[in-house]
């Protein structure tokens, strides 16, 4: 009985260590920006010198504090952009996220998966998968890092207790690609 639990339990942490870094593969590649925050980096925002009297502020202080993982990748590279899109099809087959929303317009797809928290308002993981933006910023400068770049696809990993309503009032007040989006799939839920 113990070498069954042992098996089983060898077998989910691998299973978990592969959902939590399937992504990190695009981390390193030369065309590709990314932005990676960590538990303890937002345990230090919440500690910095914010206005806990603000309701507002302590709301993000809050959502801050139960976030473990923040992953943002970009990229205008069509064979990085496939690659992406291949990794979130298996990514998504493999795991129990749902589709919390889908925004089609033109040649642009913004995609928003969930995998279920604690209640209706909260999520384990929120995904968020944008396509087609390169048709949306021709002739538009967007500098990263000092360079002009062009952007088709970003890919958004949030995981920890995340709080939608939260992150939906963030994100818009960040003007994050989908934060518009995001902001109504939060409306929805309440």
């Amino acid at each position: 009985m113990k070498n069954v639990i042992v098996v089983m339990a060898i077998m989910l942490s691998s299973i978990v260590g592969t959902a939590q870094s399937v992504f990190d593969k695009f981390e390193d590649q030369k065309d590709v920006t990314s932005v990676v925050v960590n538990q303890k980096m937002f345990k230090m925002l919440a500690l910095m010198g914010i206005d806990v009297d603000d309701p507002e502020m302590q709301g993000y202080v809050n959502m801050a504090e139960n976030i473990t993982s923040f992953k943002v990748f970009t990229t205008g590279d069509e064979k990085i952009s496939s690659d992406m899109n291949a990794t979130v099809s298996k990514y998504l087959k493999s795991s129990s996220m749902e589709e919390l929303m889908r925004v089609k317009d033109g040649d642009q797809t913004v995609n928003f998966y969930v995998r279920e928290g604690k209640d209706e308002n909260h999520v384990k993981e929120l995904l968020m998968f944008i396509n087609g933006i390169k048709e949306l910023t021709q002739g538009q400068d967007i500098t990263i890092n000092g360079k002009k770049r062009e952007i088709e696809t970003v890919l958004l990993s949030l995981t920890g207790d995340i709080d939608l309503r939260q992150i939906s009032k963030l994100t818009s007040q960040m003007n994050m690609p989908g934060g518009e989006q995001l902001k109504k799939a939060g409306k929805d839920q309440n």
